[in-house]
């Protein structure tokens, strides 16, 4: 009989998916119907290539360490399955090594790309009548899944910017000078994450004191307006801008080519960086550019404690009804309300998730475009509540060892 689970870990990282790896594996030692708990190793590809781990006899401060490590423990991958008309070898190859390894149980943890894995296994089982059980759990920074109120990742991705950009604010306010600070944050279709830097305003600070989402088409004339007319208010000012931000046309403000070094040759930046070069040019202002990049996926040192219980919730979850017999589905969460925040889990067909993307809705932007509105504060708010203390060695935050991922140069 296949009562063996195998985990594996797909797409970018965050700070809380292997929360969600470790509430997997809580609830599939405890059951009595899962025998061995396998991880697979860089995703789908770890099934094919045939590289496990084995969780079976983890011990419980093992996996609370593992909740607490950021990145992939498992490694991962960008692997985009073919359809099954294109290479039906490759399927009966992975549901070979799930009989060979008595596997009743697959958990896939990770975001849309991963969501579109789950669909295709699962169309396979159910085509050749297979038993397995085939699960998603969610996972991305970008917020962008449809019908989940949020994404594990998001909250303490979106606690990391919040807090970051408080610094940069109050780094900037030290000197007498006018002066632009640009801060591009990830985002190339959806400003879920971009939308959150405005969780940093206080009483006493404003910053950031622009923000701009690629929900709304971007105007480099009414974005140096904007600019204009808060150095009239403030001497020092912070902008936010998601990296896909584009004009009506749809054309990336990152692939700009106006700008070219002395001797002619077009300069392909960031947006950030193009901002920089267009305040320089038109306003003249003491201006930088700050490009937050992969700091903000997987700073384990920062992670929302409401993100990180909820991770690894949904990964007990999906275990409990895989179990109870579910397939083909992605755990989610539905908000009750906002204020006390609550929530539960449930379960979605993962055909109504997969490759579809939700984009922050038009009431939470403001009206001119460059601002978010008090429905998405209130939103985000309960999303990067409380704090999970970090681990420390020698005074720098440690987390579980990955030796399995280290790759070494060959000799």
């Amino acid at each position: 009989m296949n009562n063996n689970l195998i985990v594996a870990q797909s797409g970018g990282p965050t700070a809380a998916i292997n929360s969600s790896l470790a509430g997997v594996i809580n609830q599939a030692v405890k059951i009595s119907d899962i025998d061995r708990v396998y991880g697979s190793v860089h995703g789908i590809q770890g099934v094919i290539k045939d590289q496990f781990i084995e969780f079976t006899d983890w011990k419980s401060e093992d996996i609370t360490k593992l909740s607490k490590t950021p990145a992939m423990y498992l490694g991962s991958c960008r692997f985009k399955l073919p359809e099954i008309s294109e290479d039906e070898e490759l399927y009966k190859s992975i549901f070979d090594r799930f009989n060979a390894m008595k596997v009743g149980f697959f958990v896939y943890i990770g975001g849309n790309d991963s969501m579109d894995t789950v669909v295709k296994l699962s169309e396979y089982a159910r085509l050749h009548n297979h038993p397995v059980k085939i699960a998603g759990v969610p996972k991305t920074i970008d917020n962008d899944l449809i019908i989940t109120d949020h994404t594990p990742g998001f909250g303490s991705a979106a606690k990391y910017v919040a807090s970051t950009i408080r610094e940069i604010a109050y780094d900037t306010y030290i000197y007498d000078t006018q002066s632009v600070t640009i801060v591009e944050v990830m985002g190339r279709d959806a400003g879920w994450l971009t939308a959150a830097s405005g969780l940093s305003r206080t009483k006493s600070s404003p910053a950031p004191h622009l923000i701009y989402l690629p929900e709304v088409a971007f105007s480099k004339e009414n974005f140096i307006e904007d600019v204009k007319k808060n150095l009239e208010r403030y001497k020092n000012i912070v902008v936010a801008v998601s990296e896909g931000i584009h004009d009506k046309s749809g054309s990336y403000v990152s692939a700009d080519t106006t700008y070219a070094d002395k001797f002619g040759h077009s300069q392909l930046s960031g947006a950030g960086k193009v901002l920089e070069h267009l305040v320089k040019d038109k306003l003249g202002v003491k201006v930088r550019s700050i490009e937050l990049n992969v700091l903000q996926r997987c700073a384990g040192h920062i992670i929302s404690k409401t993100d990180f219980d909820e991770a690894f919730a949904q990964g007990e979850y999906a275990v409990t009804q895989a179990v109870e017999g579910a397939t083909g589905f992605m755990s989610a969460i539905r908000r009750l309300s906002d204020m006390p925040y609550t929530t539960e889990l449930f379960t979605v067909d993962v055909n109504d998730v997969a490759n579809k993307a939700k984009p922050v809705p038009e009431s939470f932007i403001n009206e001119f475009g460059n601002n978010i509105t008090k429905s998405a504060t209130d939103y985000l708010t309960p999303l990067i509540q409380g704090e999970v203390p970090a681990d420390y060695d020698g005074g720098v935050v440690d987390y579980l060892p990955v030796s399995h991922l280290v790759h070494h140069k060959v000799q």
